[in-house]
């Protein structure tokens, strides 16, 4: 109750902010808007094709996905927060940091990458063989292994905390390994990422009640 010189008191009511429930939402929107923007850069600089410009079958494509990769990287900042959200009163320090870290490399460097592959649309000769091999190792190298830093930690804290089921925890670790160990394969392991988010985030809906993933078998 607060008040002032010669005024009656006033009731002052603080309330807490709150995650509203449909927030995991931003991760299945992230999973679909990072996706078409990673199948449409993986059509357009198919691996393996000839260098300079003769690579590039479409910069329609490259331009729809440095479009969609900026709200792609908005709704993963969304995410990341719901995630953290979810950790309450059992987050630790250097796990968290390690999360947040690689989660804001990661997206530095999608930003990156859609920047520069709307940049091959203009480019030619040496400058287009450049690029496309900045693009994929960017894509394939440096981000794709980021991600797989800011799966692993966070399976991490679910595993100390027992946040998340034990078989989601497992299948993180499979899929970090994976994107560590086989990330030069080839573009569409990145693919894995954006699979791993919509899961994460249908089970984050299912749990806060807006939707009900176990409906069907009942």
């Amino acid at each position: 109750m607060t008040s002032k010189p010669g005024q009656a008191p006033v009731n002052v009511h603080f309330r807490n902010l709150s995650t509203p429930r449909a927030a995991a939402a931003a991760g299945v929107l992230f999973a679909l808007l990072f996706g078409t923007s990673l199948v449409l850069i993986r059509i357009s600089l198919p691996e393996g094709a000839a260098p300079g410009t003769q690579w590039t079958q479409s910069d329609h494509s490259i331009r729809i996905a440095s479009l969609l990769m900026p709200f792609a990287g908005i709704l993963f900042l969304w995410f990341i927060g719901v995630v953290r959200d979810g950790f309450g009163g059992y987050e630790d320090k250097f796990f968290s940091s390690v999360f947040i870290g690689s989660g804001l490399l990661f997206l530095a460097m999608i930003f990156v990458t859609s920047a520069v592959g709307a940049a091959l649309t203009h480019s030619s000769g040496e400058t287009a063989d450049f690029g496309r091999v900045l693009l994929l190792t960017l894509s394939k190298t440096y981000a794709l292994r980021m991600a797989a830093v800011f799966m692993m930690s966070l399976a991490t804290i679910w595993l100390k905390t027992g946040l998340m089921p034990r078989w989601l925890v497992i299948v993180t670790y499979l899929v970090a390994v994976g994107c560590i160990l086989a990330s030069e394969i080839s573009m569409w392991l990145t693919l894995a990422f954006p699979t791993w988010v919509l899961v994460v985030s249908l089970l984050l809906l299912s749990r806060a009640g807006v939707i009900d993933l176990d409906r069907d078998g009942r």
